[in-house]
């Protein structure tokens, strides 16, 4: 894998008893980012945290706080979460009527801007918007819960993505973002369809040695 290539261990897999203990884990594996699930119960079936959480977590670490918003009416969250300290917000395409206002939303706070998509609704639905974001958020698997296997065609999605950006020139500003049953074992598959960054949560913290597997990873 390249140098460029950037790991987001997903905190929504860590020991929610011990989260300075997670921070501290991806500081020693050397991961780039620190990923934050945010799920609402209404736009997927699980509830987690909120800002609260992110305004803990952002003093502990200097680690890049990539907030993935998973919520009905993302305009409501926005504000909160860049106030707590998020550097990067993303949203859903599918949450929201009006993408437009919510990208600017993002943007009047100063974070990085983000659109995610389900693995059943079109890429034209996100095409429009790919010179106003920072990244697209591929997800691997259906939103919700953590520990789902990988969707197979979604390699072929992110392939689509990267096409389109480079037919744009935007291949260098907008990073592509996979989640969903990333593992050591396709990792690379995925880095070599043109993702810039992976979210894996399980796989970093489930295993005996987080530390280890996130080097692992970079070692791929």
């Amino acid at each position: 894998m390249t140098s460029e290539f950037k790991l987001a261990p997903s905190i929504l897999s860590a020991d929610f008893s011990d989260l300075k203990l997670a921070l501290s884990q991806c500081e020693d594996g050397g991961a780039h980012w620190i990923h934050v699930d945010v799920m609402d119960n209404q736009f997927v079936p699980n509830l987690t945290i909120g800002p609260p959480v992110v305004k803990s977590l952002r003093p502990k670490t200097n680690k890049f706080l990539d907030v993935h918003m998973m919520v009905i009416d993302p305009e409501n969250l926005v504000e909160p979460f860049a106030k707590a300290g998020a550097d990067q917000i993303t949203f859903h395409i599918e949450a929201t009527d009006n993408p437009q206002s919510v990208i600017d939303l993002i943007k009047s706070t100063g974070s990085r801007v983000g659109i995610s998509i389900k693995p059943s609704t079109p890429l034209s639905e996100i095409e429009p918007f790919y010179d106003q974001i920072d990244l697209v958020l591929v997800m691997s698997v259906e939103p919700g819960f953590g520990g789902q296997g990988y969707i197979e065609e979604s390699t072929d999605r992110i392939k689509n993505i990267k096409q389109k950006l480079t037919e744009e020139c935007l291949q260098d500003r907008v990073l592509i973002e996979v989640d969903g049953g990333i593992k050591l074992h396709n990792a690379k598959e995925v880095i070599d369809a043109g993702a810039d960054v992976l979210v894996a949560g399980s796989a970093v913290f489930n295993t005996d040695d987080p530390v280890q597997t996130i080097k692992d990873f970079y070692s791929l």
